[in-house]
């Protein structure tokens, strides 16, 4: 950007985030200036659930936002909720969420009980909380207890709740665990309502959690707009992930009220590394952008989990169609090349999961 460039020749975005770690992106792309060196200007607007986020998604009045992944192609799908034409322009994180169970049922787990025991399932029907129905928590935490042999769809009673209800809901006994991002399970073990039982990176490591995503009609009408606002959001993913004291800086800002309201030493120990992390695991924001890629893979795996789930017909012939039209490659391809970011030679990737799934 020209250093010429004022306010007035800016393009602003109205870009919608939920106070989770994984919106640090967006956050620092707009406090390091990354937003105007792409002639843009990020207004960011924090949300107070995902469902709001996807209402004001849909109506036009955010123009992207920060998403699960997961919602995303529940939208497109229209399961559960409006359906609309959506794009993923990029993937902002991999791991960094984490199922959070009660203390007692985290104390039996602990000393050996098997997950059915530990709900006491099947002679009680626990209450477990995920964040948006179709949502990535949704699926992680149905993965999880059918790998373990629980009926998520008839042995539990799912609920939803915005992520930093959860921590005070636990504690008062309303649910008995749930799936959320950070910093709400450190939240939980900070309170004393919960404790971890497994992160979202040993469940899958290197999983995609967080994209950027926006309308379709956006990205196909806007093409030069979509790759500026990529290029500029991959500079600040790239920017997370070169130097642990950028992630302190970033726990500084995530700590004001206007985007999370937690202590900054809570917010600096979810962000940073942990010492005993698995390679992998961890809260990874860029690794020379074999995160970011909006990988088809990833969005086949969703997809047969609703099918998994009986929300979609078992037909999936028109999947690699479908996205085809929602990953908007080209886009991210651009914006990669401009901010000097590698490119993957293909378009898909292998992953196992905690279970020995492999996906490709």
């Amino acid at each position: 950007m020209s250093a010429a460039m004022t306010n007035a020749t800016l393009r602003t975005l109205r870009i919608g985030f939920m106070p989770l770690v994984d919106c640090a992106p967006l956050v620092a792309a707009s406090r390091l200036g990354l937003d105007r060196r792409h002639g843009l200007q990020f207004e960011l607007q924090r949300q107070g659930s995902w469902a709001a986020l996807r209402d004001k998604l849909l109506s036009g009045e955010l123009d992207a936002a920060h998403a699960l992944a997961g919602m995303v192609y529940g939208i497109e799908t229209g399961i559960g909720g409006p359906q609309g034409p959506m794009a993923v322009l990029m993937v902002l994180n991999q791991n960094g969420q984490a199922i959070v169970l009660a203390p007692e049922a985290a104390r039996r787990l602990r000393e050996g009980a098997n997950l059915r025991e530990a709900l006491g399932v099947p002679q009680r029907r626990p209450v477990l909380a995920q964040t948006f129905p179709t949502g990535t928590h949704a699926l992680w935490l149905y993965y999880w207890l059918a790998a373990q042999g629980v009926d998520p769809l008839h042995e539990i009673r799912a609920v939803t709740l915005p992520p930093p209800e959860m921590p005070d809901a636990l504690a008062r006994g309303e649910i008995e665990g749930y799936c959320a991002g950070e910093p709400w399970s450190a939240q939980a073990e900070a309170i004393g309502a919960g404790a971890r039982v497994i992160r979202s990176g040993e469940l899958w490591p290197g999983h995609p959690e967080k994209v950027l995503a926006c309308r379709r009609q956006f990205a196909a009408l806007e093409p030069e707009l979509a790759t500026a606002l990529t290029a500029a959001v991959l500079d600040a993913c790239r920017w997370l992930d070169e130097d642990p004291q950028h992630r302190r800086q970033a726990a500084q800002w995530l700590a004001q009220d206007a985007v999370i309201g937690l202590p900054v030493e809570r917010l600096s120990a979810c962000l940073l590394p942990s010492s005993d992390a698995a390679r992998g695991t961890g809260l990874r924001f860029h690794g020379d952008g074999e995160v970011n890629f909006p990988w088809l893979s990833d969005g086949r795996w969703f997809l047969h989990q609703f099918r998994r789930w009986g929300w979609l017909p078992a037909d999936a012939a028109d999947d690699d169609a479908l996205l085809a039209e929602m990953h908007r490659i080209d886009s991210y391809r651009l914006a990669a090349l401009q901010v000097g970011v590698p490119l993957p030679r293909g378009e898909t990737r292998r992953s196992v999961l905690f279970d020995g799934m492999r996906w490709e």
